[in-house]
Formats: C-alpha cells, structure tokens, sequence
C-alpha cells in the first residue's frame, strides 16, 4: 500500500498551524526540504532557533544540530527530530572522555589552552569546551572565533575537523610551525618536543563527504570545462581548497552562486543535495555542477516518511500528551556549560 507523506505532513501542519515551525538544514533531500519553514546552514539555523515562537519545532537534520537547537529553544519549546539514529561521522570522532585526557595533558605545562569545537560535534562535548571556557564555532566564522581564542589563551586546541582547522589557520598566516596535529596512536604521556611550541593543536578528525574531493578532480573539471569556476566548502583538505576559486560555508557558497554573471559555469565541492538544489533554482542563467557526488549518508535518513512518522507521533502527543520518541532532551548537567560554550560564539559574532 502506498501511503501519502506528504499529505500526512500537509495535515499536522494545518493541525497545528502557527504551533509548529519545521527547521531544515541545506543538505536535506528536496522532498524533506519543501516542508520546512526555516532553512539554513549551521550558524544560521542556531541564530534562527531564539526567533522561533511555536511550542513545537520539528528539526531536519542530524542529531548534532538538534541538540544544539533544543539547547537554545526557549522554556517550554520541545524539538523532535525525524531520525534519532542520524549522527554525524565527525562530531564522533570526538568523544566527550578522550577531550577531557587531551585537555589534561596540553594544560601540564601551565599553558592556558582554550578549546574552540566545530559545531559538528556531541552536545557532551560541547559542555567540556564551555567548562574549559571554550566556544563553539562554524564553518562561517571559525576565521574570527579562531582570531580570539588565539588572543584569549595560550594555545587553542581546534576540534575535531582537522582540515578546517588548517585551512582557517592559513587564512590567519600562522606559521606552520606553530601547529601540531594530534596523533592519538602515540600512547606516550609526553608530547613530542614540537608540541610545546605549537599555538595551535588540530584534532584529526574529518568530514567523509568533503574529504572525498581531491585536486585531480578539480583539474578534470576544468579540463572539460575551460572557464568553469570551482567553489568548496572549507572541511575539503588545504590542497582542494588551494587549487579551487573560491572557498566557504554552505551559506557561503550559495551566495557566490547567485552573484556569478549570466552564463556561468560553477562546481561546488560539497554535499550533492545542495548542488543539485542550486542547479534547479539557477537554470538557464548559471549551469551548477557537483566537482563530484558526495552524499551524506546521515543527513538522507531523515526522509519524508520519517518526517511524516514524527509528525503522527507529534499529533498523538498534542491530542493525549503521549510521549514522543522523536523528541530531543538534554541532559541538565551538559545544559549550562554547552549553551555558555555557543553563547560565547554569538557574543563574538555578532
């Protein structure tokens, strides 16, 4: 039997009305996407959570980003996400217990290192960096919140995504030999000499979409379309980033899209949702293609279907105050520290 999802969605909207805003982010497959009333990256979803007034908000997208939103919902405001189950790679990659042991052993030395986490990260580790008198930052302003921690503290440790943290680090001219890349392999309890004059300690995690464009890639491209530009979002290693056009967040790059003159042609290394979203919407005026397809296999498991099951069980617990699996919680001791950690990037950017 084939059921109706979208006709399912349609309904708890009109059910609900101005009780409900559905938040999506940019990598969300189309069909998920043209529900949603607030779109974003990262950062803008986070900024946008504090203007949502409805009770409910449904987020699609990864657990990561939930979290954050539930963490800054005002009291009273419940957010259910569609897939519990869709995590992020990197954010776990970072484990809240192995950040506290690497905290522990840069700060032996009585240096003060301030830790700055990706937003891409677990809501547990994000409490670690607030207790710490960390930030959280993105893609968009890791530049500038990298810029003040480098002035608030002795070092900065950078987490997890390590090819951010080195491409942010090249736009702010820090020498080579003021970083130090983590090696979790070594189990020895003192660093090599080299660390103790890093500023800078890069976490070597990664995001396995944006690591699978290479530089060969970008020359093919090129090869096939003389004139074409190309534009990558900053998680893609220094050598991708150096070799393109233009690099930088999502929000970034749609923009650079619009600005390109009629009759353009653009490849965007980043997830293939979104370049296939830019590709309709700039049809006939700039001809958008993926440097290559990467799919993140975490953002397509919310998928309408599961955006229609959250939906149900919403409605359930409106009529009879049942329960819903879907809905996100947070846990009261990681709640302070993580919010001081997110507070601490708006009050730099704002």
């Amino acid at each position: 039997m084939n059921t109706d999802f979208y006709a399912i969605i349609e309904e708890g909207r009109r059910h609900f009305g101005s009780r409900l805003t559905i938040m999506g982010h940019h990598y969300q497959e189309e069909t998920v996407f043209r529900h949603t009333d607030i779109r974003g990256d990262s950062l803008e979803l986070a900024r946008r959570t504090a203007t949502v007034d409805s009770p409910y908000i449904i987020f699609c997208g990864v657990y990561f980003m939930a979290e954050s939103t539930a963490l800054l919902a005002r009291h009273g405001q419940e957010v259910h996400l569609p897939e519990p189950s869709a995590e992020c790679s990197m954010a776990l990659m970072s484990p809240a217990d192995l950040l506290e042991n690497v905290l522990e052993k840069l700060s032996r030395t009585g240096r003060r290192v301030i830790p700055l986490v990706y937003i891409n990260s677990t809501l547990a580790v994000k409490a670690m960096v607030g207790r710490h008198q960390g930030a959280t930052c993105t893609s968009g302003n890791a530049e500038k919140m990298l810029a003040w921690a480098l002035r608030e503290g002795d070092a900065v440790l950078f987490l997890p995504d390590g090819n951010l943290g080195a491409n942010v680090a090249n736009r702010l001219n820090l020498p080579e030999t003021e970083r130090f890349t983590l090696n979790f392999k070594d189990t020895s309890e003192r660093l090599p000499a080299e660390a103790d004059r890093a500023r800078l300690f890069l976490w070597p995690g990664f995001c396995a979409i944006h690591t699978r464009f290479h530089r060969r890639q970008i020359e093919r491209v090129r090869t096939e379309h003389p004139g074409i530009k190309v534009v990558v979002h900053p998680e893609c290693s220094p050598v991708v980033v150096k070799a393109a056009d233009a690099v930088g967040s999502t929000a970034f790059i749609i923009r650079y899209v619009e600005e390109l003159p009629v009759g353009s042609s653009v490849a965007i290394g980043t997830e293939v949702n979104l370049v296939e979203r830019l590709a309709a919407q700039h049809q006939g005026r700039v001809k958008v293609l993926p440097l290559v397809e990467s799919v993140c296999t975490h953002m397509a498991q919310t998928t309408e279907e599961r955006l229609a099951a959250a939906m149900t069980a919403l409605m359930r617990r409106d009529q009879s105050g049942e329960p819903s699996e879907f809905e996100v919680r947070i846990a009261d001791a990681w709640r302070a520290p993580a919010k001081a950690a997110l507070e601490r990037m708006f009050a730099v950017c704002r």
